[in-house]
């Protein structure tokens, strides 16, 4: 079984409260829930967290270096997940080779003139569209996969460089 916050927040509030009726309403879930819950996560951890029956409940010694992980945990996940702390989204631009070539510090600066907010993050992976690792891509050619649109940024000329012997520069004559 796959653990979730709701586990942690469950023996927290099981901790905290010192019964399972004060715990399951402080979480607005019935106490057979909030039973099983806690009987997964002990099952998970191999350790009992709590002793109880019908008449008391207390934390076992286990529990206690437990609760400090399982406090950091959620708090933790709870500031990494709160909007206000998340910041700006970076716009993942994948690209080949050179991203747009002579035009790439022009394009950098621009984007920052026109979007301080959001940062661009510049991704060597022309083929990331498709799987996620990029928001937009860069490319030399046609779109990768129908489906997806497109714009033509500026054409480009291919060019050819020979030496003046003939010879690709660099390479012995035989």
């Amino acid at each position: 079984m796959t653990m979730e916050l709701r586990h942690l927040r469950a023996f927290l509030a099981i901790a905290e409260e010192g019964t399972i009726t004060h715990a399951a309403a402080r979480l607005g879930i019935g106490q057979p829930s909030l039973s099983r819950t806690l009987k997964a996560l002990e099952n998970h951890l191999g350790v009992r967290l709590v002793d109880r029956s019908t008449h008391h409940l207390s934390l076992t010694a286990a529990s206690t270096s437990f609760r400090v992980r399982a406090a950091a945990a959620v708090s933790a996940a709870e500031a990494a997940l709160d909007p206000a702390r998340a910041g700006p989204w970076p716009l993942r631009l994948g690209h080949a080779g050179s991203a747009l070539g002579r035009h790439t510090p022009a394009v950098l600066l621009r984007w920052q003139q026109l979007h301080p907010e959001t940062p661009l993050q510049l991704l060597r992976a022309d083929d990331g569209l498709a799987q996620g690792r990029v928001d937009a891509v860069i490319l030399r050619g046609p779109a990768p996969a129908p489906g997806l649109d497109s714009t033509v940024l500026f054409h480009e000329e291919p060019v050819v460089a020979l030496s003046r012997h003939g010879e690709p520069a660099g390479r012995p004559s035989v």
